[in-house]
């Protein structure tokens, strides 16, 4: 797929450590995959917050001089790819402010889908916004709540909000974690080995910085953390799992756990299930890189046909949506990708993808592995086909421009210029990650709209 579709952005909370701005700036290195495009840190050492954040990567957002600023016990991050709002500063996140109670920052992954009534009230009530971001709304409902304690406004804001959000919220002396009840975003609560205590969107921020995996924060669980003391949980709403299946298929790091699993594992399930449901006569399975190789190595060993990295990636190209016209989407993925050529002239190839998207991409990946003596191109797909856009934080394309919403299989066959295409089928999918259907959410392949 290669970033046609992108995951709105990651959070990370530290409660109870001196260190907190340090651990959650190397937290938000592990969770960097989900969003590059801006970052930030608050933090608290009891009686005011700071806050730095700025565009870019995370380590050229901060050095050592600027998070010696961020001292305190408890600190709050955040790295962003917008969904809501535009490319501005004033749009990264943490969102600070100051109200009656003191001062509090935000950061939140997911996508309101109220977010524009809810904003018009608030105006037409007095409110005035500096950003674009649905998650400013959530200062104004708490800054505007009639309830004299901040954990009962916060209780009260996400009460009028719908949609998906796994929120963190810092106070000068406490952090809160939410999430919404359906758990459409993952967010998971761990043990620091230092003292004190980290939830972060991915587990494979606690492995960077040495914490104790607990368990998941439970869909409509509130957590507070105080200093010193346990966290306590509040059900706020009664739990529906929905989660998003598409952080199985594609965003979350293989090295993660998310709603329970091993995202490494699940990926090789589709894999395996892509191979028993969509076989082919091959003699060699390749992976589209990054997102195809746990994929194509359960695929290869369910068939038994011969796994090989038969592309190459180069991880210091730019992103390729960025650029304005087409001729210059299919020089970067030339550039970012390159054949084997001796492990793939004159054999038959299946190449594994996660997803197609656009359809471009793929188009040239089997134009170039035939341009390197293929004699046959099959294209898998572990995954249904894409053909509706979400609505839950995630950055998609309006459906016009999702080629399965427009095209019928055998046509993108054609179009990719493939010699076969398969894609998952649903069913297939909820098998690999050991559900009931009504455990997540898959919109994005039916049109099925939770919200």
């Amino acid at each position: 797929m290669l970033e046609d579709i992108n995951e709105k952005c990651a959070v990370v909370g530290i409660h109870g450590n001196n260190e907190a701005s340090k651990l959650a700036y190397f937290s938000l290195h592990a969770l960097q995959h989900r969003g590059q495009e801006a970052a930030g840190i608050s933090s608290s050492n009891g009686k005011k917050l700071q806050t730095i954040k700025k565009r870019g990567l995370v380590m050229r957002v901060f050095d050592e001089k600027k998070l010696e600023t961020l001292r305190g016990f408890s600190a709050i991050g955040h790295t962003r790819y917008s969904t809501a709002g535009d490319d501005s500063i004033l749009d990264a996140q943490p969102v600070f402010a100051r109200y009656d109670l003191g001062e509090m920052a935000i950061v939140h992954n997911g996508n309101l889908t109220n977010a524009e009534e809810v904003r018009n009230k608030l105006i037409a009530n007095g409110a005035i916004f500096q950003t674009f971001m649905d998650t400013e709304n959530l200062i104004h409902l708490i800054a505007k709540s009639e309830q004299k304690k901040l954990v009962d406004r916060i209780i009260d804001a996400v009460q009028r909000i719908e949609g998906a959000f796994s929120l963190v919220f810092l106070s000068r002396t406490k952090m809160f974690a939410m999430r919404d009840r359906f758990g459409f975003r993952p967010l998971s609560l761990g043990k620091l080995s230092n003292g004190g205590y980290i939830v972060a969107s991915e587990t494979c921020a606690f492995d960077l910085v040495g914490a104790e995996f607990i368990r998941d924060v439970e869909p409509g669980e509130l957590l507070i953390f105080e200093k010193d003391k346990k966290p306590q949980s509040i059900k706020v709403f009664e739990p529906t799992p929905k989660h998003c299946i598409f952080e199985y298929v594609y965003f979350a790091r293989p090295d993660s756990k998310i709603f329970g699993q091993s995202v490494y594992q699940t990926r090789k399930n589709m894999g395996k299930e892509l191979a028993h449901v969509k076989p082919v006569e091959a003699d060699v399975v390749i992976p589209v890189p990054d997102g195809g190789v746990p994929s194509a190595i359960g695929y290869s060993q369910e068939s038994g046909i011969p796994y090989e990295m038969g592309i190459m990636r180069n991880h210091y190209i730019g992103r390729t949506f960025i650029e304005p016209t087409q001729e210059m989407r299919d020089l970067k993925v030339k550039m970012k990708l390159s054949p084997m050529i001796d492990i793939i002239r004159g054999k038959r190839v299946i190449v594994i993808d996660d997803s197609i998207v656009r359809g471009t991409t793929s188009k040239r990946i089997v134009k170039m592995l035939k341009e390197a003596g293929a004699k046959e191109v099959h294209m898998r797909v572990s995954s249904p086909p894409t053909t509706d856009p979400c609505y839950y934080g995630v950055d998609t394309p309006d459906k016009s421009k999702l080629i399965a919403a427009n095209m019928t299989q055998d046509a993108i066959c054609k179009y990719i210029e493939a010699d076969s295409l398969a894609y998952l089928d649903k069913s297939a999918l909820l098998r690999s990650v050991n559900s009931k259907e009504d455990n997540y959410c898959t919109a994005c392949f039916t049109g099925e709209y939770i919200v």
